[in-house]
């Protein structure tokens, strides 16, 4: 399949269309792809590296952990968070993507499909395959529709970045790398030791 240069996907049937979540639950696809604004972005083809597998498996383990008996869940990809206007419609949704982990607290949002409104926290973990179109456009998507901390993780580098939303616009964290031990302003008394996180992540 071909891709423009913006990594939309450029399929007759599928472009320059406003897609809905409707038309996401009818295709048949080999890659995975997202909704943004009715557009399609295809996720990377290839399987992540082994690195940001283990990043997404620790980090959902120590979450799960962190939230045993308490009302938050998490979860991981592939899992649909699907970002509706009014009416909540399938037809209405143009906007479903798959972060690689997210907290729900308030569990309304959870159905059968997924998350239908904004997880409380998402954490995108970096690889080859993200392109910078795709993050410019989640962090509008975040933004806008009130996630309230968003992760990113560069597993190469072993660093963190943090945006918090205060009063509905991200403030970025300054760039967290080993040595430091993150906090959570979510979920908290959750914290991270990046020198220890990342110890056995070779």
């Amino acid at each position: 399949m071909d891709t423009k240069k913006d990594d939309t996907v450029n399929e007759p049937d599928l472009e320059y269309s406003n897609h809905s979540y409707a038309d996401y639950l009818t295709w048949q696809m080999e890659e995975v792809v997202e909704l943004i604004r009715g557009k399609i972005f295809k996720k990377a083809a290839a399987a992540p590296k082994r690195i940001h597998q283990k990043v997404s498996v620790e980090l959902s383990y120590r979450l799960a952990g962190f939230l045993k008996g308490k009302k938050c869940e998490v979860y991981f990809a592939p899992f649909d968070v699907r970002f509706p206007k009014k009416p909540k419609e399938d037809k209405e949704i143009h906007d479903v993507v798959q972060p690689d982990i997210c907290v729900i607290c308030d569990t309304e949002k959870l159905d059968d499909r997924g998350c239908i409104g904004a997880p409380d926290l998402i954490v995108e973990i970096l690889s080859p395959g993200n392109s910078k179109v795709e993050l410019k456009h989640k962090f509008t998507l975040y933004e806008s529709n009130g996630v309230r901390e968003y992760w990113i993780i560069h597993p190469e580098t072993q660093d963190l970045l943090i945006y918090s939303l205060v009063d509905g616009k991200y403030v970025p964290s300054r760039l967290f790398t080993s040595g430091d031990v993150v906090e959570s302003t979510v979920l908290i008394g959750f914290t991270l030791d990046l020198e220890e996180f990342f110890r056995d992540m070779e």
